[in-house]
């Protein structure tokens, strides 16, 4: 048995959700069951601008996997563009 473990976080973006961008300002980060990927657990990112409403959202479950490899892959895309001196 899982005890969902959530977290929320501040963050500055965007998202695009049925071809209207809007601003990101929260991102809920959650391990707990999903509401459609067909695992008993996934890790949920909802990136949010609550200020906009339900509509302004973008939700993703992954599998534990799909999460572990797509933070590899941040970390690898950020340390290449920090040591080409692309971050400013």
């Amino acid at each position: 048995m899982c005890t969902m473990i959530a977290e929320k976080i501040a963050i500055d973006g965007a998202g695009k959700q049925a071809g209207k961008w809007f601003t990101l300002h929260q991102a809920h980060v959650s391990y707990d069951h999903p509401f459609h990927a067909p695992h008993e657990h996934t890790l949920n990112l909802d990136f949010v601008d609550a200020a906009e409403g339900l509509g302004a959202r973008v939700a993703v479950e992954l599998s534990l996997e799909s999460a572990r490899a797509l933070v590899a892959t941040i970390q690898a895309v950020l340390a290449e563009a920090e040591a080409g001196g692309h971050l400013v």
